[in-house]
């Protein structure tokens, strides 16, 4: 016998998809208007603030500007691949929510609701996957443009990729150790079960698991090649990188990717160190954030804050500190960051073997 298709089930999960995907679109665009803001905030400019109150139309005329800008082809170009790469950074990108819990389970109607896309017993291993396709409509967009500079530029991208995608998966193994789970759902539930009065976790635990964060969070702003490390991109040496020959919308599709894949990134590191939704030492479970509606909106709003948190301190980061070279930037990523990352790994599959004995 065949089990009957659900299709309120499946609408629920369309509906969720275009909500995300639309409000994932909307932020990465104003993204740029905040980090504008905040960089003349920090080097004591004004930034935008012409376009509507406090410039906050500035978004809504960049892209009306780049829509009516004449869309180039090089003629030599693979037209297909160089159409379709701006494309694919941005729809990875997207692909990436699927994973992402935003908060629990609730009741609407009398069925139980996930807050998120879906719940993926593999969810760690689903971003990973997708974070190292995210390379490709760089490396695409270098190689179809034929153009030198934008070939070295999508060179640097997937040898930078490589480098620093290692010493990322090795912070995300060192967390899904300590919580025995590939589910990012676990994961947070896992984090937020160490209390203050178990003193052999709460001492040992985040010893290893704030080295992971540190690692993972350096790894982010190399994978999303952003500053310090964004070399396949560096006007100074390659005009604009990978995106030389782009112009109008698709020059502004990869932006709207990295911005996009910055969210992305700050959500996953928010939900694997940062305890996600949920609220430290179980207040979750106590008071007014007990009640399942009220919890659930509190908690959307909470892992909100944390993850603006997260993209202050990378637009921070950017303001702060100069671009690396690139050997700098591969010598970082090869002779400190991994060795440092696969230390981390042992120490705590050694602190786990403590706390379980």
């Amino acid at each position: 016998m065949y089990e009957r298709i659900d299709y309120i089930d499946i609408l629920l999960v369309v509906v969720k998809i275009i909500v995300l995907m639309i409000l994932l679109i909307l932020a990465a665009a104003y993204m740029t208007f905040i980090e504008r803001k905040v960089v003349a905030r920090i080097q004591v400019r004004i930034g935008p603030n012409r376009c509507g109150p406090l410039g906050l139309i500035q978004p809504i005329a960049d892209a009306v500007k780049l829509i009516l800008k004449e869309d180039i082809i090089p003629r030599d170009a693979d037209k297909l691949i160089f159409i379709l790469a701006p494309a694919l950074t941005v729809g990875i990108a997207m692909a990436s929510l699927a994973v992402i819990p935003f908060g629990g389970t609730v009741m609407i109607g009398g069925r139980a609701v996930m807050l998120g896309i879906s719940d993926v017993n593999v969810g760690v291993l689903v971003f990973l996957a997708l974070s190292s396709l995210a390379v490709y409509g760089i490396v695409f967009a270098g190689w179809s443009s034929r153009s030198k500079y934008s070939l070295l530029g999508g060179m640097r991208s997937a040898a930078q990729m490589i480098s620093y995608e290692i010493s990322m998966s090795l912070a995300v193994a060192t967390v899904v150790i300590w919580a025995g789970s590939l589910s990012l759902v676990d994961i947070v539930k896992a984090q937020m079960n160490i209390h203050p009065a178990q003193i052999l976790n709460w001492t040992l635990m985040p010893i290893p698991h704030l080295i992971a964060l540190a690692i993972f969070g350096t790894a982010i702003l190399a994978e999303t090649n952003r500053a310090p490390f964004d070399l396949p991109e560096c006007e100074n040496e390659l005009v604009g990188g990978y995106h030389t020959e782009y112009s109008g919308l698709r020059w502004a599709m990869f932006f709207l990717g990295e911005y996009a894949n910055m969210i992305v990134g700050s959500a996953i590191l928010v939900t694997l160190f940062l305890g996600g939704w949920m609220f430290p030492f179980g207040l979750s479970n106590s008071g007014i954030l007990a009640q399942p509606a009220i919890g659930a909106v509190i908690g959307i709003i909470w892992f909100i804050v944390k993850v603006a948190i997260v993209l202050f301190l990378f637009m921070w980061i950017r303001a702060t500190f100069p671009r690396l070279r690139y050997d700098q930037l591969m010598g970082f990523g090869w002779k400190f960051l991994l060795p440092v990352a696969l230390g981390n790994l042992f120490l705590m599959a050694f602190v786990k073997m403590l706390v379980s004995s």
